[in-house]
């Protein structure tokens, strides 16, 4: 197969200019808590390189020819030209990271939902919220808003309730970590990787975060809850008490409390086995919270059932793939 893309800026395919110059193409798509970038290596020697505006659109399809998989649309944020041999690099991240997402603003919602909360971020910011519904109808008696961009709002409500929480073509997307379906209730869909679809892969463990036990568990959370009526602050413990961590947040409910601990809880056990493996065929298909099972390793790599957490897709010579994924 042949590898191949399609680059549009600002509605104008540009992809025949940029073929014979291209030295190297690579997207990073994460999960959540920060944008998708691309970074484009362009060759310059005859100095007739056009160099695009700050703020310019990019829109990206990669793949093979015949096989292009659209991959969104990033805006130019950071140029670089060098020489010589005179090179231009253009560093473009989501295109729905808007400024308005990182203006800081002060704000409250009492005694409603977290679908309603997330609802009125993605109004105001101009995107259209696509909330998991068993997230949608979380209670939520407070939620403050102090000095904090929309930005930074979303991503802690994320942490919260341990969900992907990110923005993608014009959506805000809100959908728990690994549940497998989208925020908009569809199946992701999985899929199988053999070890020979692989050419470097490393397997890591790590039992820093257990609990000391011998039993393999993580370290237990504590999360901490004021009453208003009493004035008093609880706790509430999420996993083995010995050696818990506390969280450093005081939060409005016991409920409230307890998911933001349970949630810690829940990421560091993900953390306990993590697989990297770049495949030499690249596959612009794969993205962050799709399932894997992986074949052809040892058995607890095989026995076990892998999230995407990071994809960072490269076309130069050829298309590879490099994949970060932790157990479920």
């Amino acid at each position: 197969m042949t590898p191949a893309f399609r680059l549009v800026v600002d509605g104008v395919d540009i992809s025949a200019t940029v073929k014979p110059r291209l030295s190297s193409l690579t997207l990073t798509e994460k999960r959540g808590d920060e944008a998708d970038q691309l970074d484009l290596v362009l060759t310059d020697q005859d100095g007739q390189l056009k160099i695009p505006p700050k703020g310019a659109r990019i829109s990206l399809a990669l793949g093979y020819v015949g096989q292009l998989v659209e991959k969104g649309s990033f805006k130019v944020d950071e140029l670089e030209w060098s020489g010589a041999p005179d090179i231009l690099t253009i560093k473009a991240r989501a295109a729905d990271f808007t400024a308005d997402l990182s203006t800081r603003r002060d704000g409250s919602w009492r005694d409603t939902t977290l679908g309603a909360v997330l609802g009125a971020v993605a109004g105001r910011n101009g995107l259209e919220a696509r909330i998991a519904a068993d997230l949608a109808s979380v209670a939520l008696p407070l939620v403050t808003q102090s000095r904090e961009s929309d930005l930074a709002l979303i991503r802690r409500l994320g942490r919260e309730n341990d969900a992907v929480a990110t923005i993608k073509d014009g959506n805000l997307i809100f959908a728990r970590v690994g549940s497998g379906r989208t925020a908009g209730g569809r199946d992701i869909p999985s899929t199988t990787l053999s070890r020979r679809d692989g050419d470097r892969y490393t397997w890591s463990s790590a039992d820093r975060d257990s609990d000391q036990s011998g039993s393999g568990q993580s370290r237990g959370v504590r999360a901490r809850w004021r009453s208003v009526a009493g004035a008093t602050t609880h706790t509430v413990l999420v996993g083995p008490a010995r050696g818990a961590r506390r969280l450093p947040r005081i939060y409005a409910s016991e409920d409230a409390s307890t998911r933001a601990a349970q949630a810690a809880y829940d990421r560091r056990a993900r953390k306990k086995a993590t697989f990297s493996l770049t495949l030499a065929l690249g596959r612009p298909d794969l993205y962050p919270e799709r399932r894997l099972k992986l074949q052809g390793f040892k058995s607890m790599v095989d026995e076990a059932t892998w999230l995407i957490e990071e994809v960072r897709h490269q076309l130069g010579e050829g298309l590879t793939t490099d994949l970060t994924l932790e157990a479920v």
